[in-house]
C-alpha cells in the first residue's frame, strides 16, 4: 500500500517445437501483473514476420482467447507496464516493433535510462523520428543503427550497451532469435528458465513457475544471452560490472514466491520484520500487515516479538486500472474500498501495523485513521524500509525530494502527521542483513543518495520505461 510502482515486467520464450506460445506468454504476464497494470502487449515471430497485439489495461482485459489463437509463432515476448512521466497512452505500450534496413525486431524493456535525452537528440540529428516518449524507443533506434555496421543483432546490442547509462533488463526478438541483456549494475532482475524444448526469460522466477519452466540462473549484470535454433549461449562481457540489485525488489516490488539473484524475496521480508521487532519493540496486543508486501514482514515481527499476528484488513483484489477516481473526495474513498479494517481483529487492541514504505504519508494516514475509527486503542506503525530521502532514477516511481515526507519531517513529526502513536523505520545499515548478504551488492540510492553509476548529478532525463 505504499503507492509506489515498478515500471515494467518482461517475459520471453523460444521453442522451435511449438508454434503457439501465446498462452505461455499470457500466463507469464499474469504472474508479472503486479509489476505494471496500465498496459500490456505481446509480439510473436511467425513465418518470417513479427505480429504484435497490445493495449491499455490488465492482461485479462487486453488478451482474449480469440486473440491468443491468432498469435502464432515459435518465439514470443511480452510486457506489462506502469508509467511515471512517460505517459499512460497506447503509443507507449510495449513491445515496440521496429522495422529497419536489416529487418524487424521487437523490444521489451524494464528500467530507466538516465541519458535518454542526450541519445534522443543525437539520434534525431541522424534522422530518427520518434513515435513515443519512452526511452525504450531510443533503445530500439540505437540498436537498429548499430546493427547496420555489425555482423549480428547481438553484436549491435553489445555495442549499444556501451553507450547506455541507467537501468535496463531487456528482451529483443528478431525473426530467428531471442536476446536478453541486463545493465552492468544488474539494477533490474532478469532470469532464465528451461522448458522441455526451449528457454524462457522473465523479470521474476515466479513467471517461470507459471509456465512449468525450470529455473536455470539469473542473467548476470552486463551479460547478453542469445537463444536461437542452436540453443543458448552467452556473449563475453566487455565492461567492468558491479552488482547493484535494487533493494526495493525485496522490500516491495517482487512477488514473495520469487527468488532474485539467489535471494528469496519471502525470506528477506521475514528478516525485515524480525529486524524491526529488535530495533523498534513496543508493548502491543496484535501485529497486522498492510497487504500485500507488509504481510510477510508482519509475520517476521510477530515471530521475533512473540506478539500474535492477526489479519487486520480485507483487500479488494478486483479493482483494476478502470476504477475511476474523478475528484479528491472519491480518491480518499478509494482507500477504504481497496482496503478495509476488520473491526473484530483490532477493536480495543494495541496494534502494531507493518507497511513497506511511507512516501508522501497520505495513504498511510488514512489507513491509521481507519484502524482507530473501528476501535484500535493504539496504532504503532513499523516500516520495513528506511525513510525515502532521495528520488530514484533507475525505473522506480520514487518522486523528487519535495514530495518525500521524510525529507521534510522528523520521525516523530511524521508519526504525529499520520496519526500513529509511534513510528519506526528499518535501519539503513541493516539492509545487508535483511538480504542475507556479506557484501553491499545492492542499490539503496533512494535511502542513501548513493547513486551507483554516478549519473544522478548530471541527469538529463527521469522518464519511465
Amino acid at each position: 500500500m505504499s503507492g509506489l510502482h515498478e515500471e515494467c515486467g518482461v517475459f520471453g520464450i523460444i521453442d522451435n517445437q511449438r508454434p503457439l506460445l501465446s498462452e505461455d506468454v499470457y500466463y507469464g504476464l499474469f504472474a508479472l501483473q503486479h509489476r505494471g497494470q496500465e498496459s500490456c502487449g505481446m509480439a510473436v515471430s511467425r513465418d518470417g514476420r513479427i505480429d504484435c497485439h497490445k493495449g491499455m489495461g490488465l492482461v485479462g482485459e487486453v488478451f482474449s482467447s480469440e486473440v491468443l489463437q491468432l498469435l502464432h509463432g515459435h518465439i514470443a515476448v511480452g510486457h506489462v507496464r506502469y508509467s511515471t512521466s512517460g505517459g499512460s497512452v497506447y503509443q507507449n505500450a510495449q513491445p515496440l516493433v521496429t522495422h529497419y534496413e536489416k529487418g524487424t525486431f521487437a523490444i521489451a524493456h524494464n528500467g530507466n535510462l538516465t541519458n535518454t535525452e542526450a541519445l534522443r537528440k543525437r539520434l534525431g540529428k541522424g534522422g530518427a523520428i520518434f513515435q513515443t516518449d519512452v526511452d525504450s524507443e531510443v533503445l530500439a533506434y540505437l540498436i537498429a543503427g548499430n546493427r547496420i555496421h555489425s555482423e549480428s543483432l547481438e553484436d549491435a546490442v553489445v555495442i549499444s550497451m556501451k553507450e547506455l547509462k541507467g537501468a535496463y533488463a531487456l528482451l529483443l526478438m528478431s525473426k530467428e532469435k531471442l536476446i536478453a541483456a541486463r545493465d552492468r549494475f544488474g539494477f533490474k532482475p532478469l532470469c532464465i528458465g528451461k522448458t522441455e524444448n526451449g528457454y524462457v526469460f522473465a523479470s521474476e522466477s515466479c513467471a517461470l513457475d507459471s509456465v512449468g519452466a525450470t529455473f536455470l540462473r539469473d542473467v548476470l549484470p552486463g551479460e547478453v544471452v542469445v537463444c536461437d535454433a542452436d540453443g543458448l549461449r552467452s556473449l563475453p562481457r566487455t565492461e567492468e560490472v558491479t552488482c547493484s540489485r535494487c533493494v526495493f525488489e525485496y522490500i516491495y516490488f517482487a512477488r514473495p514466491d520469487s527468488v532474485i539473484d539467489g535471494i528469496s524475496v519471502y525470506e528477506s521480508r521475514i528478516r525485515a520484520g524480525k529486524l524491526l521487532a529488535r530495533q523498534h519493540p513496543v508493548d502491543a496486543d496484535v501485529v497486522i500487515g498492510v497487504p500485500e508486501s507488509g504481510m510477510d514482514a508482519a509475520s517476521g515481527y510477530s515471530i521475533e516479538s512473540g506478539i500474535p499476528m492477526v489479519r487486520g484488513f480485507v483487500k479488494n483484489n478486483y479493482i483494476g486500472r478502470t476504477f475511476i477516481k474523478p475528484n479528491h473526495d472519491s480518491r480518499k474513498a478509494s482507500v477504504a474500498i481497496k482496503l478495509n479494517p476488520i473491526r473484530a481483529a483490532v477493536f480495543g487492541k494495541r496494534v502494531v501495523m507493518i507497511d513497506d514504505s511511507i512516501v508522501r504519508g497520505t495513504t498511510i494516514a488514512r489507513i491509521v485513521g481507519m484502524l482507530k475509527s473501528v476501535g484500535a486503542l493504539e496504532v504503532h506503525v513499523r516500516v520495513s524500509a528506511p525513510p525515502f530521502l532521495f528520488p530514484c532514477y533507475y525505473g522506480t516511481d520514487v518522486p523528487s525530494g519535495e514530495h518525500l515526507i521524510a525529507k521534510h519531517m522528523t520521525t516523530e513529526q511524521i508519526a504525529e502527521h499520520i496519526g500513529a502513536d509511534t513510528l519506526g523505520y528499518l535501519e539503513e545499515q541493516s539492509l545487508k542483513e535483511m538480504l542475507g548478504l556479506d557484501n553491499k551488492t545492492y542499490c539503496d540510492a533512494c535511502f542513501s543518495g548513493n547513486y551507483k553509476d554516478g549519473t544522478a548529478d548530471g541527469l538529463d532525463n527521469d522518464s519511465c520505461c
